[in-house]
């Protein structure tokens, strides 16, 4: 009879142990680690997102631009004419007014061709405070404009989280592509891009079995995935956020939902986010990762 009562006590002192794992706060180290990621969040968007000052899709032929509202692009600042981008084809050249001060890779240069971003070199014009180089985004060609002077960057609150679950940070089975098979992913132009993946990873949460797909990266170094879930409706962000993961081991991958971001297109109307693919809209809520603002926040 005390063998029978020290099992059943041994039996419930271990399913204690097992509930107090799987509530178990954050420690130290990753609070320190959650923290770092967080103010790098913060520094992308500051240097990269909430700089942003205007997105200016381009006409075949000459677009005049500069601050003046006779011009075709209408700065916010800068020179009232500052010069000419003409758009012949796929190709992009600029021609610069006298005295609008550009200048190119510390060069100051009357005309120039312009490389577009998806070359992974694009040239960028400086025009005081201004930056400005060209995008491409299927058959759109435009100029993205950044002001390092921006009033969004420096009044620029900060992102607001959840609080850190570890319930949500999961780990997952991968299981990668043949290449092949490809997903299509709408972005907020409205564009549907098939988009080859780099696996699946199959994983739990709350004892669901559900499946998220990779659609970039490299197993070796990491992936990534636009996710939908429930609290789009409520909570987050409505067209998706972003989710990277650290390095597949062994075939198995950690799945952190505390780390979920909100793509730039939540702080600017200047950027152009992909939206989660109906093969990544969770039918679960995940109450973990940044929220969205709905009230001041960009749709």
């Amino acid at each position: 009879m005390v063998r029978k009562q020290i099992v059943i006590l041994a039996a419930g002192c271990a399913l204690l142990a097992v509930a107090t794992a799987a509530v178990q706060p954050p420690d130290a180290a990753y609070l320190q680690s959650f923290e770092k990621w967080k103010a790098e969040l913060v520094d992308d968007l500051k240097q990269n997102w909430l700089v942003l000052a205007g997105l200016f899709w381009l006409k075949p032929g000459a677009n005049t631009f500069g601050s003046a509202s006779d011009n075709a692009i209408v700065f916010p600042s800068g020179p009232t004419h500052a010069g000419v981008f003409q758009m012949q084809g796929d190709e992009v050249s600029v021609e610069f007014q006298k005295g609008a001060a550009a200048k190119i890779d510390g060069q100051s240069p009357g005309s120039a061709k312009l490389q577009a971003d998806v070359t992974g070199k694009p040239t960028v014009i400086e025009m005081g405070s201004l930056r400005m180089y060209v995008i491409q985004r299927g058959a759109r060609l435009g100029i993205r404009l950044k002001d390092l002077n921006s009033e969004a960057a420096r009044n620029y609150a900060g992102p607001m989280f959840f609080p850190i679950d570890m319930t949500y940070r999961v780990t997952g089975t991968f299981v990668p592509s043949d290449g092949k098979k490809t997903v299509d992913v709408p972005n907020v132009l409205g564009d549907v891009t098939p988009t080859p993946i780099a696996g699946e990873v199959h994983f739990k949460v709350n004892g669901q079995e559900l499946t998220l797909t990779a659609l970039s990266g490299d197993p070796a170094k990491g992936v990534s995935f636009v996710i939908g879930d429930l609290t789009s409706k409520t909570d987050t962000y409505p067209g998706g956020r972003f989710l990277d993961t650290d390095p597949v081991v062994d075939g198995k991958v950690v799945l952190d939902f505390n780390r979920a971001y909100n793509p730039p297109c939540a702080v600017t109307a200047y950027a152009t986010c992909p939206l989660a693919p109906k093969e990544n809209r969770l039918p679960v809520a995940v109450s973990a990762g940044e929220k969205y603002d709905r009230t001041h926040g960009h749709h």
